[in-house]
């Protein structure tokens, strides 16, 4: 950060506008409400304490590699498992996020994993969805669900988990996403989930990069026709397959702490975010889990603004990834946009003026 910038505190960033595009509901609980629900439904859990409820969910806490920190959903999905309580839980991630200025917000989850107490699957989007609905009305906050299928289920159960996405288009499903085990666990063998996907134009994100190498974001691409990259921690090791990325426009959902808990990267300050930033990448900050990362969309931008030293025009940039990377339609895309660059131009310049070429590139550009 040049001398000329003024440092950007916790309070600037809070009141940004600003996207969580990746955004799991399964691991952005409240931890009151998983032992709320818990008591309510009379769902065991392995402890009825809050401290060590957050130990086994290991929030915030460096784990051994992805699988492991998937373990977490094990416990979260046994409280979600009722529409009232998917309902409360889609209403209060919404709010969360609301209540520190995010703007938009994509929920995802896998709606498979919430059939356990014999809810049908279109009982248990439309729980969500009337949920993220109702927050939409008590707050200033836009949301859209994303339909995850699950990497290391039979690519049957995606076929089927794609048609629910069809079923629910233009009714609050905006994308497609596959998550789950990523290593040992090919997208490709799911490409048929996804033609189905592409053939009734649904937007589609893929977890890939995280766990494993730039081969598993080729596919998610090339095999795939991924619109979005979840997380591609590990694009940096293909010069070539970044190039085509950067080229087309392909956003990355990049999640640094999560990043850090599953070991997709050793340290914060190894993470590839600054690389891609430089080289131009429609990079975006997410936070993943909210609760099983113990972490917030402010934190994230705090945490990449203190450790790289963005400036208030790179901050402004990578806010700007998000809205444009959003899974909504153009014109109210770019309706959301001229709001919130206003907006962010006169938080900036309450500090220091914003430069003209930030300022010009945002205002001529907002199609791209």
């Amino acid at each position: 950060m040049s001398e000329s910038q003024p440092s950007i505190d916790e309070a600037f960033v809070r009141a940004m506008p600003k996207t969580d595009l990746h955004c799991h509901l399964d691991g952005s609980l409240r931890l009151e409400t998983i032992l709320e629900l818990a008591q309510q439904d009379r769902v065991p859990l392995p402890t009825k304490g809050a401290e060590e409820l957050r130990e086994l969910l290991h929030c915030g806490k460096l784990c051994d590699d992805l699988v492991d920190y998937l373990k977490a959903f094990d416990i979260t999905c046994k409280v979600l498992q009722t529409e009232a309580a998917l309902r409360r839980a889609a209403f209060e991630v919404a709010e969360d996020s609301a209540r520190e200025n995010v703007r938009y917000l994509e929920v995802r989850y896998a709606p498979i994993l919430h059939t356990n107490r014999g809810l049908r699957l279109d009982q248990i989007v439309q729980a969500v969805l009337d949920g993220l609905q109702a927050a939409e009305h008590k707050y200033d906050i836009k949301t859209g669900l994303i339909i995850c299928g699950i990497r290391n289920m039979t690519p049957e159960t995606s076929l089927r988990i794609a048609e629910l996405a069809v079923a629910f288009k233009n009714r609050g499903v905006v994308g497609f996403d596959l998550a789950g085990a990523e290593y040992d666990h090919p997208a490709k063998h799911h490409r048929e989930a996804f033609y189905l996907i592409r053939n009734n134009n649904i937007n589609v994100t893929i977890h890939a990069g995280e766990a494993y190498g730039p081969e598993s974001i080729h596919q998610a691409i090339h095999y795939c026709g991924a619109h979005r990259i979840g997380h591609g921690t590990r694009l940096r090791e293909s010069g070539d397959l970044l190039n085509f990325l950067n080229d087309h426009r392909v956003p990355l959902e990049i999640c640094l702490r999560s990043n850090l808990q599953t070991r997709a990267v050793q340290s914060i300050p190894a993470h590839p975010f600054r690389f891609y930033l430089d080289l131009g990448l429609r990079v975006t900050l997410n936070t993943d889990n909210r609760l099983i990362t113990d972490t917030t969309v402010t934190s994230e931008y705090l945490l990449a603004t203190q450790q790289w030293g963005l400036s208030i025009d790179e901050l402004g940039w990578v806010m700007i990834n998000g809205f444009k990377s959003a899974f909504l339609p153009f014109r109210e895309k770019k309706m959301l946009m001229r709001k919130v660059i206003n907006e962010y131009q006169q938080l900036a310049s309450a500090r220091n003026s914003i430069s003209e070429q930030l300022e010009s590139a945002t205002n001529q550009h907002l199609d791209v």
